[in-house]
């Protein structure tokens, strides 16, 4: 019970502020109106239904980034569409970043800086140097390493169903292997983050910043 609390303190730090409904609603809308009524609905429901989560944040006096970068981002999908000619145009800025997020994944690898370790650092501000240390750093590449497979396999499955013509197929793996399966995923990372963590025997951030010799009691909390 203490784990799972821990865990959904987390997500509410990562998708609270209503960030999974800005992110999930509009292409979600945009696969039931787009099978319904055909792709100019679908791509004008999903610009509405952004502008609405933007209004309803300046309301209610909270935070417009996400709800306009939302809008942002499907007024684009909405375009992308419309110019292809096919429900896969709304997707494409997706497969765009999901490729290059593939790639970014790799290479960090590559270079001995993951990915998963970088974005860490940006959001908690834990030193740089904690991350690299060598009873700390496998656990952050096995996970990029998950990443990166994770990515590709979505962006390979899903690119194969618009080619072959199956669009439905593509806009609901679009659909579910956005924000559902990327919840799953920052689950997962985290768990076996810190399960890593703990056999790989390294310092805690704290033990870490304090220069403490071994043994450490290792990282608890925190991934």
């Amino acid at each position: 019970m203490e784990k799972l609390q821990e865990l959904l303190s987390e997500f509410r730090s990562v998708v609270g502020g209503g960030r999974l409904i800005d992110s999930l609603a509009p292409p979600l809308l945009f696969a039931i109106l787009n099978a319904l009524f055909g792709l100019f609905i679908a791509g004008i429901g999903a610009v509405a239904v952004g502008v609405l989560l933007a209004l309803h944040r300046l309301v209610r006096g909270q935070r417009l980034l996400y709800a306009l970068l939302g809008m942002g981002g499907v007024a684009i999908a909405a375009i992308s569409a419309w110019g292809a000619g096919g429900p896969q145009g709304f997707f494409l800025p997706e497969l765009l970043g999901g490729a290059l997020l593939t790639l970014g994944c790799l290479v960090s690898v590559l270079v001995r800086r993951p990915l998963v370790a970088l974005t860490s650092h940006v959001a908690r501000g834990w030193p740089l140097e904690w991350y690299w240390h060598p009873s700390v750093r496998p656990a952050y590449t096995e996970v990029t390493v998950a990443w990166a497979l994770f990515f590709g396999l979505r962006l390979a499955l899903q690119t194969l169903a618009f080619l072959r013509g199956q669009d439905a197929v593509g806009v609901w793996i679009g659909v579910l292997g956005g924000w559902p399966a990327t919840v799953l995923l920052l689950a997962a990372s985290y768990l076996y983050g810190l399960w890593r963590l703990d056999r790989l025997g390294g310092p805690s951030v704290e033990e870490f910043e304090r220069g403490q010799s071994p043994p450490w009691e290792g990282q608890r909390r925190g991934f």
